[in-house]
């Protein structure tokens, strides 16, 4: 059986924005690990190939060894399709079995299984035309799978996830280093410190309501407190940092300040002091000291998101801070109400008081306005930097994809700089 991951639907991506806008849904973060990961576990598959949006193709072939956009993986084998918004938890369908589609009350596909001898009744040029095919003359069941609509849904469920996935990691214990004196407050089974981890001298972890895993090559500075559940990725360093509960941070960040509820995709930095709470931030991303975002509005009403730069969404929930693109970067001082938009590549000059909810992608927030500033080839050259300081690499692949995203984005963002320019003009 071959699985194939597909990530296609322009409408379903949309409630992922701005992280989707670089990388497929399943790529994202939920716990300790990504969406696509949990998925490929649940189902238990060896052979694995993807399907992306076609703009960002050729960049995640140079991230993943399975073929990306290759039609030729419709053919030859019994195959299982899956949407890369559905959970794995709760996926019961049988890899194995007699050809149908599985449906939600609303028609959406939810997963398709097709046995090698049906493939000859399925054009497998391309991958929607193969899915409206399917939809189409296989078998239809009615099927209640979970799936992930918002960016959001992430971030609250990340507690509860980092607690499922440390318990079906079944490891705890010390092999990495830990350093005298240190405090460890609950039950040690539920501590792990992976081989080639440190924790320097008067760290506390607090695993009293929750586990803790600490991955290998992490380091773990003075001062610092980790509340569980918590997962702190391979070579993170946090420097003194209040660690609240609820926190997954990826790969090679540098963090510090207080994290409460907040998921960093990997690759960024909060190296200073100020508060990100039930945030999710990008990749390359650097958070300027004291950039700070509110999480909790003050009547304590839910919150709104804006993730088209048009229609407010409710989160359903009291408690959403923000969540900031990929390259994104925010000046001292930047301000962040409860439920912004801060989109990819933008960088943000702080005011001094809290900022517009939403900032588009490719948006230099100059003034209190929305600006062009000096254009995405300046935005380019810090990228190109950022990644070279952590030994990774620019390609023109990568900035490809971008150009697309420039693109694409680009409507919504004239839009705001041309309000930006009248805002300019009758302050002279």
């Amino acid at each position: 059986m071959r699985l194939i991951l597909h990530d296609v639907d322009a409408d379903v991506r949309l409630g992922f924005r701005p992280l989707s806008l670089g990388r497929p849904i399943w790529d994202l973060r939920c716990g300790m690990f990504s969406l696509g990961c949990r998925l490929i576990a649940r189902v238990g598959a060896g052979d694995v190939a993807y399907f992306v949006p076609d703009y960002m193709a050729d960049a995640y072939r140079t991230k993943v060894d399975c073929p990306v956009n290759d039609s030729s993986v419709l053919r030859g084998e019994d195959l299982l399709l899956i949407p890369g918004q559905v959970k794995a938890e709760g996926f019961d369908v049988p890899v194995s079995g007699p050809s149908e589609v599985g449906l939600d009350e609303s028609g959406n596909v939810l997963y398709v299984r097709v046995a090698r001898d049906d493939l000859k009744r399925l054009p497998t040029a391309g991958i929607q035309e193969f899915l409206a095919a399917a939809k189409l003359s296989l078998p239809a069941v009615q099927c209640s799978l979970e799936v992930w609509k918002y960016i959001w849904d992430l971030v609250l469920a990340n507690p509860d996830q980092i607690a499922a996935d440390f318990a079906a990691e079944g490891r705890s214990g010390i092999e990495g280093v830990i350093e005298q004196p240190n405090a460890v407050r609950g039950g040690e089974k539920d501590v792990y410190v992976a081989p080639g981890a440190r924790l320097h001298p008067m760290v506390v972890i607090d695993a009293s309501d929750g586990p803790v895993y600490i991955d290998r090559d992490a380091v773990i500075h003075p001062f610092t407190r980790i509340e569980g559940p918590c997962y702190i990725g391979k070579e993170s360093i946090l420097f003194g940092a209040k660690c609240r509960e609820g926190n997954s941070i990826g790969p090679v960040c540098r963090v510090g300040g207080e994290l409460e509820g907040s998921i960093i995709q990997g690759y960024s930095n909060k190296y200073h002091d100020g508060f990100l709470g039930h945030a999710y931030v990008g990749q390359w991303v650097n958070l300027g000291a004291f950039t700070t975002n509110s999480d909790l509005k003050n009547d304590y009403s839910s919150v709104s998101m804006t993730l088209d730069g048009r229609r407010p969404i409710d989160t359903g929930s009291i408690k959403v801070g923000s969540v900031i693109g990929d390259h994104a970067k925010t000046s001292i001082g930047t301000l962040l109400n409860s439920g912004s938009y801060v989109g990819a590549m933008a960088l943000i000059l702080g005011t001094g008081k809290p900022l517009e909810k939403y900032i588009p992608s490719f948006s230099w927030y100059l003034g209190g306005v929305v600006t062009k500033g000096f254009g995405k080839k300046r935005l380019y050259e810090t990228a190109k930097t950022t990644m070279g300081r952590r030994k990774c690499e620019w390609t023109t692949a990568e900035e490809a994809m971008w150009n697309a995203v420039f693109e694409m984005t680009a409507p919504v963002r004239n839009q705001a700089i041309k309000k930006g320019r009248k805002v300019m003009l009758r302050s002279q």
